[in-house]
């Protein structure tokens, strides 16, 4: 994390991988991203996670929810992306109207 312009993490269990949850929480124990982990980043840095997270895990409550987050912008324009998308792929099957 030391003088990190961004810091971007992900669900330690991803849909899907439920049944391996248990190992991944004891393989990942102490990795959460938390203020102090943020603290050895650059003053200016941010936090991003491309959702849905789990705070107490991952991320902690106060980071995620903190001012340095950008989880939600984020969120935003991966919901505009995917939008422009779907967008293009009717007018290609509409046969470009």
């Amino acid at each position: 994390m030391r003088d990190a312009d961004v810091v971007y993490t992900d669900v330690w269990t991803s849909m899907g991988q439920e049944d391996e949850r248990e190992l991944r929480l004891r393989a990942f124990a102490g990795w959460t991203v938390d203020e102090a982990m943020m603290k050895a980043a650059l003053e200016n840095a941010v936090f991003m996670h491309c959702l849905p997270a789990h705070r107490g895990e991952e991320v902690a409550a106060e980071v995620i929810d903190g001012p340095q987050s950008l989880v939600w912008q984020q969120a935003a324009n991966r919901m505009d992306s995917a939008r422009a998308l779907l967008v293009d792929l009717v007018r290609e099957t509409e046969g470009g109207k």
